[in-house]
C-alpha cells in the first residue's frame, strides 16, 4: 500500500523526445529544473495523481536473458545508488526512450524523470524514481489587456489533471527487479511503454493473487452459478468468496470451497473451471497465498450485488454477512401470475 502525501521531489529533470521514425529531434536539457514551491506542488498532483486513484498493479523489471540486461534497471539501479547523478542518468533514459520511438502512431512529448524520498509504501520510507512523459495538448485561453479591450490568446499546453504515460519505481526488492507501479492513459501504444522501454512483467505477490482469484470467481459466479441457480445465488456467492478472504490472512484452496459453496455439485465445475480458465489469470497451479487486504476492499468495492428484473426493479443486496441475504430475501414461483417472485422482510424503511 503506497502513500505518495508525504513524498518530496529532490531533482527533477526535463527533456523532450520527438518520433525518431519521423526523423523528429530529440531535446535534452543541460541541468536539471529548478524547483519552486509552486512548480513541486503542480508537479506531485500531476505526477502522483494517477498513482492514488488506480489499483495498485505492481510490476518489476524484466529480460528474457538476465534482468542486468534491462536498461532501465540499469539506469535506475544506478540512480539510487548515486542520487547526485540523477540528471545525467535521466538523459540516458531520454535517450534511451528515443530508441524505442520508432512506430508512427507514438506521440512526442516531454519526458521528466524525479528522485523522491519519503515514500511510504507499506508504512515504510522509502526512496523512488519517477519517470513519466505528457504527449497530448490541449487549447486554451488566455486574455489580455490591449488598449481598451480584452484580448484572446488561444495556445497549447497539457492537462496537469490527466499524466500521460508514467512510472514510479520504488527502491526495495533490487534483485527481483524492484517494485514498480505503471500507468498510460493512450492504450494505444501500451507495448512501446511497458514492454519496448520499460520492460516490466507482473509481480505475481500477495496483491496479485489475491486480486486475480477474486477476479477469477467472478467470472465463475457470472458464467457457472448463475446459470446452474439463479442471480440471488450469484451474488451470495460472491459475498462469500469475499467475506472468506477478508477473514482470512492467507488463502487455502480446500477450506475456501468448503466453505463458500454451498452447493456440493459445484465444488468439481469450479475445478473444471479453474483448469480452463486459470491461465488467464496465472493462477492455474495457485491453491495457497498469503491474501492482500488492500486487494480485497478493492474487489469488495467493484463487486455488484444487484439483482436486475424485467419488471424494471432492482434489488441491492448490501450486505457484509451473506447469511443476511438468505434470512431476509425469499425466492419463489406465483402459480396465479406465473411469474417468479422475491419476498423481502424488514423491520422499518431507512431514510435516504
Amino acid at each position: 500500500m503506497i502513500n505518495l502525501y508525504p513524498a518530496q521531489i529532490e531533482s527533477i529533470s526535463l527533456h523532450n523526445v520527438g518520433n525518431k521514425n519521423k526523423n523528429e529531434p530529440i531535446f535534452l536539457s543541460s541541468e536539471p529544473f529548478a524547483l519552486n514551491d509552486e512548480t513541486t506542488g503542480l508537479l506531485k498532483e500531476y505526477f502522483f495523481r494517477p498513482f492514488r486513484e488506480k489499483e495498485e498493479n505492481y510490476f518489476r523489471f524484466t529480460n528474457e536473458v538476465d534482468i542486468a540486461f534491462n536498461e532501465v534497471n540499469k539506469v535506475v539501479t544506478a540512480i539510487f545508488d548515486d542520487p547526485s547523478s540523477a540528471h545525467e542518468n535521466s538523459k540516458k533514459l531520454a535517450t534511451y526512450l528515443y530508441e524505442q520511438s520508432n512506430h508512427p502512431h507514438i506521440k512526442s512529448g516531454e519526458v521528466y524523470v524525479g528522485y523522491f524520498t519519503n515514500v511510504l509504501l507499506d508504512n515504510v520510507k522509502v526512496d523512488a524514481v519517477g519517470i513519466f512523459k505528457s504527449e497530448l495538448k490541449q487549447d486554451f485561453l488566455q486574455f489580455q489587456e490591449k488598449g481598451n479591450n480584452l484580448d484572446i490568446l488561444v495556445q497549447q499546453g497539457i492537462n496537469i489533471n490527466k499524466l500521460d504515460k508514467g512510472c514510479i519505481v520504488f527502491n526495495v526488492q533490487k534483485e527481483e527487479g524492484y517494485k514498480i507501479l505503471s500507468v498510460d492513459s493512450n492504450r494505444y501504444d501500451a507495448k512501446y511503454w511497458l514492454e519496448n522501454f520499460l520492460g516490466l512483467d507482473a509481480l505475481t505477490d500477495e496483491n496479485f493473487y489475491t486480486k486475480n482469484y477474486l477476479k477469477f470467481c467472478q467470472n465463475f459466479a457470472k458464467d457457472v452459478v448463475l446459470p446452474a441457480e439463479d442471480k440471488q445465488q450469484e451474488v451470495l456467492f460472491m459475498n462469500r468468496a469475499v467475506n472468506h478472504f477478508a477473514k482470512n490472512d492467507a488463502f487455502e484452496e480446500s477450506n475456501f470451497l468448503n466453505e463458500v459453496i454451498e452447493n456440493p455439485e459445484l465444488i468439481p465445475e469450479f475445478k473444471h473451471y479453474k483448469v480452463e480458465k486459470g491461465p488467464k489469470y496465472s493462477i492455474e497451479d495457485v491453491s495457497n497465498f498469503d491474501i492482500a487486504n488492500k486487494a480485497v476492499s478493492d474487489a469488495r468495492k467493484k463487486i455488484k450485488n444487484v439483482i436486475n428484473l424485467d419488471t424494471n426493479i432492482q434489488i441491492k443486496l448490501d450486505f457484509i454477512n451473506p447469511e443476511s441475504a438468505e434470512k431476509f430475501v425469499e425466492k419463489g414461483w406465483d402459480e396465479e401470475r406465473q411469474m417468479y417472485y422475491y419476498l423481502v422482510y424488514f423491520n422499518k424503511e431507512q431514510k435516504s
